[in-house]
């Protein structure tokens, strides 16, 4: 217990070390995922987003914060890791199948995306972003 200004705190710090793993594993699922999903896409998304390509940019941008939604739900809502690498995966293979929704809805949808065709990109993001959504809102506690 310590005080500040005439507060006292009892256990503010107590959590820190389940948020920080948490934080970790959260984190380390979110690399993963990138990792996985450049590779899966056909072309190399850092490389067009170091050249300028806005339409690469969107479509990992939305594909990123499509997994990150439900992965957010998932902590907040787990009571142990095991329980939130479940959920995290769910939102991992969500994401994909995602992906793969995207590829079916616009053919040669790499081409276009390396091309900087920008409503490849915002599809890709649109779709990951609206599959995130339901996903975060379908996990239940």
């Amino acid at each position: 217990m310590f005080e500040i200004e005439g507060r006292m705190f009892a256990g503010t710090f107590g959590g820190l070390p389940h948020f920080i793993l948490y934080f970790i594993v959260a984190a380390a699922l979110l690399t993963i995922f990138v990792l996985v999903y450049m590779r899966l896409t056909a072309h190399d998304e850092i490389a067009l987003i170091r050249e300028g390509n806005v339409a690469a940019a969107i479509a990992l941008g939305g594909s990123l914060i499509g997994f990150v939604l439900p992965l957010s739900k998932a902590v907040a809502q787990a009571v142990s890791i095991p329980d939130m690498l479940i959920w995290g995966f769910a939102a991992f293979v969500v994401q994909l199948l995602a992906y793969f929704v995207c590829r079916f809805i616009v053919p040669g949808l790499s081409a276009k995306v390396g091309a900087g065709n920008i409503a490849a990109g915002i599809t890709v993001a649109s779709v990951s972003l609206g599959a995130g959504l339901l996903n975060a809102a379908s996990m239940s506690v």
